[in-house]
């Protein structure tokens, strides 16, 4: 029976969270830069240049970006969570524009290492991310997962499927898509 244990990403994990980027085609050219990039920022430094803004982000603190699984010791997958205002291309997308003005922290991307998936890490990471989101003060987390209306290739589903969320205890609160809902967690203090 394999073990998965959950980390906060801080700078000391650096090498692990290359480790799970580097083994994803899509996340080694992104680092979780698409949310909080503008697209010409985004798209110009496609690849390194993002992975140097992304561990010059990890550097800089204040915070963890998000969360690290681990299945038994190794690097198998990686979960983005923060303040929705790091995020500013969520502002601007018709779909995912902020419901309200609540202050929610967004769990934007999941990487899953190859060889990992298929191991229900996706849960793990959601748990990890809201726990690190309520230890800075988060009152809620909010999500933008698909609810597949089709087939889907795993570059369609880096943010996480509805299902995952709703067992997780998210419940929806807008869809603006048909296959892209808005969700949301109440933590408790």
């Amino acid at each position: 029976m394999s073990t998965v244990h959950t980390a906060p990403a801080t700078p000391d994990r650096r090498d692990d969270i290359a480790a799970v980027m580097l083994d994803c085609g899509d996340a080694s050219h992104c680092w979780c830069a698409f949310w909080s990039r503008p697209r010409a920022e985004f798209q110009r430094d496609w690849g390194a240049g993002n992975r140097r803004w992304f561990m010059a982000r990890l550097d800089a603190g204040p915070r963890p970006p998000g969360v690290l699984a681990y299945l038994d010791g190794e690097p198998a997958g990686w979960c983005a969570v923060a303040p929705r205002s790091d995020h500013s291309r969520l502002a601007r997308s018709r779909n995912l524009a902020a419901v309200d003005d609540a202050p929610v922290w967004s769990i934007t991307c999941f990487v899953i290492a190859r060889r990992f998936r298929r191991h229900g890490l996706t849960r793990s990471l959601i748990d990890a991310a809201v726990s690190l989101a309520r230890e800075h003060g988060a009152e809620w987390v909010e999500a933008y997962p698909v609810d597949p209306q089709r087939k889907m290739g795993s570059d369609e589903l880096y943010t996480g499927l509805l299902s995952v969320f709703n067992a997780a205890g998210f419940t929806e609160v807008q869809r603006r898509a048909p296959a892209r809902p808005i969700v949301r967690l109440r933590l408790l203090r």
